[in-house]
């Protein structure tokens, strides 16, 4: 079973691409090569192929790292499943995973959603999708620094506070007020879950 993240930048058009570009690409080289783990293409779309258990933190990071950029945000839609048939790049693979992510991508601006899954098992997505909604709530509103706050935790899981502070050069207390504002409690205890019932899904 692999996980499909199909993406685009919102509001792109405001930036120069090299803005955004500069940050998401040296972060998709550090998870897996182009184009066979992953592709930028039609300008400011993306397809990455990645495991599920990685899947929704991938997702999250990559919001936090282009929302580190004011007014940009992304959609994504992520598929889990079976890959049928590997191609020369990951745009040119198929399998349900594949159909999955493309398809709940293509609805999410009618549904006025920033990020859904398709996992293949209804009652799991409809509980997974509405806890993606919730955090969305607040998600979507991160600010810049909110936004930097995420990336750097969910790239550094270990680090301590001090340590986040020190690379900052802000106080300990400035950190902890971060993280609380940016709801990061909630974000680990949604992929907690989301891991967990990853358990029981099966091709």
């Amino acid at each position: 079973m692999v996980a499909i993240i199909t993406g685009d930048i919102i509001n792109s058009d405001r930036y120069a691409a090299s803005e955004w570009m500069d940050i998401l690409k040296p972060y998709l080289a550090s998870q897996g090569k182009t184009p066979n783990d992953w592709e930028i293409y039609r300008g400011d779309e993306f397809q990455i192929r990645t495991t599920p258990e990685r899947a929704l933190s991938m997702a999250i990071q990559i919001k936090a790292l282009i929302k580190s950029i004011k007014n940009l945000d992304v959609r994504i839609g992520i598929g889990l499943g079976s890959e049928t048939f590997v191609g020369s790049s990951v745009s040119q693979s198929n399998g349900k995973a594949y159909q999955r992510s493309g398809r709940v991508f293509e609805t999410l601006k009618e549904q006025k959603l920033n990020l859904a899954i398709v996992t293949g098992y209804d009652d799991r997505d409809k509980t997974l999708n509405l806890m993606l909604k919730l955090a969305l709530n607040f998600m979507d509103d991160w600010s810049v620094v909110s936004a930097q706050m995420v990336s750097l935790t969910l790239t550094k899981p270990n680090a301590s506070q001090q340590e986040v502070a020190d690379q900052l050069k802000i106080r300990q207390s400035a950190v902890s007020q971060r993280l609380k504002r940016a709801r990061m409690d909630l974000v680990l205890d949604l992929l907690a879950y989301y891991r967990e019932n990853l358990k029981d899904i099966k091709v």
